[in-house]
């Protein structure tokens, strides 16, 4: 079988689906690599480094239509043209985001899976695309912010006097919050970590952070995959007011909370931009699905009363480099669990692969997005 590593096709997307470190297990799985010429480019990955890692360089149309097509975003119309029916393809398909789409997937006739549904347990653990990007969002926002913050992180004690820390507060502790809060840590702020999961008070703290306490009542907040529940609307409105106060404290905040398949919850009002200080900064990771903030413009920088509100819609793409490495050895291992015998095999009886299959035999087989299109 030939495996297609192609060349995004998004003038903001720097990575690529996998890099030469992981080739080799893929060739010993018997598959034949075909990378179209300039694919990892982006990355700093030259076409030599794949050759010289048992991949053939080969135009675009040759690599997609491979067997199993490695993908970094969803492909656009005329990229499912060059698709082979019958063909594997493996990427963020963004299937939550745009059911519609995978409509047109199902139709090119290939088994899709989506990465981003890999679920919550070990065994899929290494195929985990979306906490590896998230880890890089969270570590690569916390910087930006400091770059934008116009005074020092740390505690910082000179002969001509001291000046105080920077008061952080990141809001939504999962992957990406808690890798922004290790990093302000360690670049010396004093920080919050707030979410609605009560689950996540423990991790905030076991962090040296310390844990936003608001008088509002929860249940479980978490769901069966570990992700948080939506607030109901009364009691979502009742904590973006609670924050206020809070948030009006702090120098910088940043926002991670995402509820998959839904818009992002507001959690930082115009109120509280206005309360905070001008300079302070507010980053906004959940920009690419409305946004945590009610001012926040996807890929934008703005400025309103004097606080930067910093609207990045794919992060983990900054980091070209080990972004790629890291989601290459996701792929890689959703790709090998289902080599047998040189042939990749479907098995809707395995929990992983039955979560990620989106589209098989022109149909679209995944029940939630299924029920999307349909309603």
């Amino acid at each position: 079988m030939t495996l297609g590593i192609v060349r995004a096709s998004v003038s903001t997307e720097h990575r690529v689906a996998l890099v030469p470190k992981v080739l080799s297990s893929l060739t010993k799985k018997g598959l034949e690599i075909l990378v179209e010429s300039g694919a990892g480019r982006g990355a700093g990955i030259s076409d030599t480094a794949f050759r010289e890692a048992g991949g053939q360089i080969v135009s675009g149309e040759e690599a997609w239509y491979s067997d199993i097509v490695a993908l970094m975003g969803p492909p656009s119309d005329h990229e499912m043209e060059r698709l082979k029916t019958g063909a594997v393809v493996a990427g963020f398909l963004q299937p939550l985001d745009t059911p519609a789409r995978m409509s047109r997937l199902a139709d090119c006739g290939v088994t899709a899976l989506a990465m981003e549904l890999v679920p919550r347990i070990s065994r899929a653990q290494k195929m985990d695309a979306l906490s590896a990007m998230a880890s890089l969002a969270g570590y690569k926002a916390t910087l930006i912010a400091a770059n934008r913050l116009p005074r020092f992180f740390p505690l910082l004690t000179t002969a001509a006097g001291t000046v105080r820390p920077a008061n952080v507060t990141i809001l939504g502790a999962g992957v990406a919050g808690l890798q922004a809060i290790a990093t302000a840590r360690r670049l010396g702020a004093r920080v919050w970590g707030y979410d609605i999961r009560e689950a996540a008070r423990e991790e905030v703290k076991s962090l040296g952070a310390q844990f936003v306490e608001l008088e509002l009542e929860m249940e479980d907040m978490q769901d069966e995959g570990g992700y948080a529940k939506a607030l109901m609307e009364a009691k979502a409105q009742q904590q973006v007011k609670l924050l206020v106060p809070h948030l009006a404290k702090s120098d910088v905040v940043i926002t991670t909370a995402l509820i998959p398949g839904r818009r992002a919850p507001t959690l930082v009002s115009q109120e509280a931009v206005e309360a905070m200080n001008p300079g302070s900064v507010v980053v906004d990771l959940a920009a690419a699905s409305g946004g945590n903030c009610t001012l926040t413009v996807p890929d934008e920088v703005i400025i309103h009363h004097g606080v930067q509100i910093v609207g990045h819609t794919n992060l983990p793409s900054t980091v070209p480099a080990d972004a790629s490495f890291l989601y290459a050895r996701t792929v890689s291992a959703m790709i090998q669990e289902f080599m047998q015998d040189g042939r990749f095999q479907t098995n809707f009886e395995d929990e992983i692969f039955k979560a990620v299959c989106v589209c098989h035999n022109g149909q679209v087989v995944h029940e939630r997005i299924l029920s999307m299109i349909q309603s």
